[in-house]
């Protein structure tokens, strides 16, 4: 991802930067200029053709003027909910999902969803921008989601996210003692004919990889840290039951777990580059307090 270090402000609608002489004394400044944008910036050829188009690129002296910040419709219904804040500026904000919510709505259910607490958070703050999620988590699963908040950041972050340049690492509580030996988990993901809702490790499946970063053993149970290299669906909760491992709480993989409702899985961390200034950024999210109680509770059974 390119790395911008020079200065710049946001002025209402439009991103003010200065690449200096390398383009104001440039004999063909319009080219360059192109040239510039695709090379410190990666910026799509198809938004700086747009861009151009419309009037959204402009010189003001030596001030590169860049209308990246147009109001925009959210693109969802606005609806009140409290939001933990884990990271903002004028291109990301980074959301610590809470359980039982689900990330965006389906059409087969009208309840409150992460997308319609970011529209709520963005009315409330005078922030004119689309909700548009870069990745996201199972409804029951907590940690952090990524938004971009125009145009420009959510196309760097989705080539990042192509491109596996965004880590998301989770902490898992699972049945049994997992074996310090097991390090990578590579199997084929795909649909349960059987179950509607569920999937499974198949060889007709998508390619599928989970990386083990450390395992605390506890009794009957434990602690894992991991890394997705690809993201398929329910991919930690298929391949750590394949493996006889369930995550605990988690009923649709086997490893219902007493009063606990929900499967004991969270995003503890999120990196990337900062689409602009090419910053890598490392968030971590708090674990739930339910969770927290779950693990003192497995540590007790030493």
């Amino acid at each position: 991802m390119s790395l911008y270090q020079g200065a710049w402000l946001r002025r209402g609608e439009w991103l003010e930067l200065t690449p200096g002489k390398v383009l104001t004394a440039a004999s063909d400044r319009e080219s360059a200029t192109e040239a510039w944008l695709k090379e410190q910036l990666g910026m799509p050829e198809k938004l700086i053709r747009r861009l151009r188009s419309e009037g959204a690129l402009q010189w003001r002296g030596d001030r590169l003027r860049l209308q990246l910040f147009p109001a925009v419709a959210a693109g969802i219904e606005p609806r009140c909910a409290e939001l933990d804040i884990l990271y903002e500026d004028d291109f990301c904000l980074v959301v610590n999902k809470p359980a039982g919510m689900a990330v965006h709505p389906d059409s087969s259910s009208s309840e409150l969803t992460l997308n319609h607490a970011v529209a709520w958070y963005f009315h409330t703050h005078g922030t004119k921008a689309a909700v548009r999620h870069v990745h996201r988590l199972d409804k029951d699963t907590t940690g952090p989601v990524l938004y971009g908040k125009n145009e420009f950041a959510l196309l760097k972050l989705d080539e990042a996210m192509r491109n596996k340049e965004i880590v998301r690492r989770y902490a898992a509580l699972v049945q049994g003692v997992v074996s310090h030996k097991l390090k990578v988990i590579d199997l084929p993901i795909g649909k349960d004919r059987h179950h509607p809702k569920r999937r499974r490790v198949s060889l007709t499946g998508q390619h599928a990889v989970t990386r083990i970063l450390s395992v605390e053993p506890y009794r009957q149970a434990s602690l894992l840290f991991l890394s997705l290299e690809t993201g398929r669906t329910h991919q930690l909760r298929v391949h750590l039951s394949h493996m006889g491992h369930p995550i605990l709480g988690d009923p649709l993989y086997g490893a219902s777990f007493g009063s606990f409702q929900r499967q004991a899985l969270h995003g503890a961390e999120l990196s990337f580059r900062h689409p602009l200034t090419g910053e890598e950024l490392l968030l971590e999210a708090p674990w739930p307090q339910d969770l927290m109680e779950l693990k003192e509770l497995v540590q007790q059974e030493r």
